[in-house]
């Protein structure tokens, strides 16, 4: 079984702590293979919250990927922003910012879809495209093929269609033809499964999820983290997508949604 449990949009500075420790309960009852935080990590990229995330990951004690956010480079501080925008994300999480983990049954590839030059809005260019459909063609046979990045490629509201990376479609068009199961996002605090489909055939899916622990909820939707998991071999292998919220009435988060993604081995 290959287990990946993806927080998303924590944005400590604005965390709820019993939710952060409802998450670190839930991490550690399912003892994932690979800890995903896609990004906005933090709320103002401030040393403090980056010091909050990193004590938060150092509790987890599990193998975490993550990526930044918009909200983790300096919004205010113009200077930092200009000079050197990833300075306190580094310091607390590490120099890479598009980082790979890899095990016999998992491929996860990180990419960094924040510019300092835009306030909100992500970019991907074609370099990080060639790179990622490059790594996941080197995948080995019965990998599970994940790219993590912060902004969403597809959206499921009229009202999102604004926030959705630039780049997007070339990017989605490589990565199918390279093999892609899965790509992972945030940004937009609202958790969904869409199939992306190319040329009709079978290419991935997108995967989007809520804000695990912060006071930012969109609207109705509570706190929320994904939980991914693929088992079996061969060409019987099953996947499922399942969302869990955190319930107010008894602190813990819990599955209510669960999407049956199917990966093939297009190679």
């Amino acid at each position: 079984m290959t287990r990946i449990l993806q927080l998303s949009d924590t944005h400590f500075g604005t965390e709820r702590k019993p939710v952060v420790e409802a998450a670190l309960d839930l991490a550690r009852s399912l003892n994932p293979d690979l800890v995903v935080v896609s990004g906005d990590i933090t709320q103002r990229a401030r040393r403090a919250q980056f010091a909050a995330a990193r004590k938060f990951i150092e509790r987890l004690s599990l193998p975490v990927l993550t990526v930044p956010g918009n909200h983790d480079i300096p919004l205010i501080n113009l200077f930092a922003r200009a000079l050197n925008p990833y300075g306190n994300y580094k310091r607390a999480l590490g120099a890479v910012l598009e980082p790979v983990f890899e095990n016999p049954c998992l491929l996860a590839i990180g990419v960094n879809t924040t510019r300092p030059r835009r306030h909100k809005d992500g970019e991907i260019s074609d370099a990080q495209i060639a790179r990622v459909a490059q790594r996941l063609r080197q995948a080995r046979p019965g990998q599970l093929r994940v790219v993590v990045a912060h902004h969403p490629v597809r959206a499921k509201v009229e009202s999102d269609l604004s926030n959705l990376l630039n780049g997007r479609e070339r990017a989605l068009a490589a990565w199918a033809q390279a093999g892609i199961d899965l790509v992972l996002g945030g940004h937009i605090h609202l958790p969904y499964v869409l199939p992306l489909s190319a040329g009709g055939l079978p290419a991935g899916w997108i995967v989007q999820a809520g804000t695990a622990c912060s006071r930012r909820v969109r609207g109705s939707v509570p706190n929320s983290v994904n939980v991914i998991t693929r088992e079996g071999e061969g060409d019987q292998q099953i996947c499922h997508v399942e969302r869990w919220d955190y319930a107010e009435a008894t602190h813990v988060f819990a599955p209510v949604d669960k999407t049956l993604v199917t990966t093939v081995d297009r190679r």
